[in-house]
């Protein structure tokens, strides 16, 4: 699945690939590490009746089926990531949702690897060759339980997650979750996924487009399970003696 995100960009960046996109004064400060189970804000591009527009909404969605703030508490970490095949199965929640699609930006994401014979698995870092940013498939709601603080009702996204190309097969190769990544779509799907009239087809069509292995670069790193100060040497390469090639 995909539970540690990076956006080290600027807000503005993510105008340059969507060009459509209304302004915002929404405030976002630079990351190079997120782990979804803290429910952090995170900017999302939606397509609101036509218009294309950047929000503030928490990683982790609430569903209307939880009702008190006991079952987010206890419930919520499970709803930060979707597997695609469930968007359109019609007994899935994320089914229900699929009319509210989301793109959520990122510069990197991190996953981990099994060796045999090592102790701990192995962190890497994870972008998109030649790109700034690029977009994650997402679906998004808005919260039916209001903030404790200031009584809205906060939007919240999850990401969906797919079956993982060939290197992602062999970095997320470990865990319940294994042989999975981000569903990652390239600039001709992006606004695409956002139309109001894709159809259930299309939707499909998206839904099973899998981003091929040569688009990725990626790099070992320092744990990300540790504290450490929100800066660049998070995602600064890092040497693992005897470790071997993918």
């Amino acid at each position: 699945m995909c539970y540690d995100l990076a956006f080290s960009s600027s807000i503005e960046s993510i105008f340059r690939y969507i060009p459509a996109l209304t302004g915002t004064d929404i405030r976002f400060e630079p990351t190079f590490h997120k782990v979804a189970q803290g429910y952090p804000k995170w900017p999302v591009v939606i397509n609101d009746k036509g218009d294309m527009k950047l929000l503030s909404f928490e990683w982790g969605v609430i569903p209307n089926y939880m009702k008190t703030p006991e079952d987010v508490k206890k419930g919520r970490k499970w709803m930060v990531n979707a597997r695609s095949e469930k968007v359109l199965d019609g007994n899935a929640y994320w089914s229900r949702i699929r009319r509210n699609r989301c793109l959520v930006p990122a510069t990197g994401f991190f996953e981990h690897r099994e060796v045999p014979g090592w102790k701990n698995k192995v962190p890497y870092y994870i972008r998109v060759k030649d790109r700034e940013l690029f977009f994650i498939a997402g679906l998004y709601n808005y919260s039916h339980i209001p903030h404790p603080e200031t009584g809205e009702l906060p939007g919240t996204f999850t990401l969906l997650t797919r079956d993982a190309n060939d290197v992602m097969r062999r970095i997320h190769n470990g865990g319940e979750n294994a042989g999975r990544m981000p569903l990652m779509l390239p600039a001709e799907l992006e606004e695409e996924w956002l139309s109001p009239a894709l159809s259930d087809n299309g939707l499909q069509q998206i839904l099973q487009y899998a981003l091929p292995s040569e688009a990725l670069e990626y790099r070992t790193v320092n744990s990300v399970r540790k504290a450490k100060p929100d800066d660049e040497s998070v995602i600064e390469s890092k040497v693992y003696e005897g470790l071997p090639a993918l």
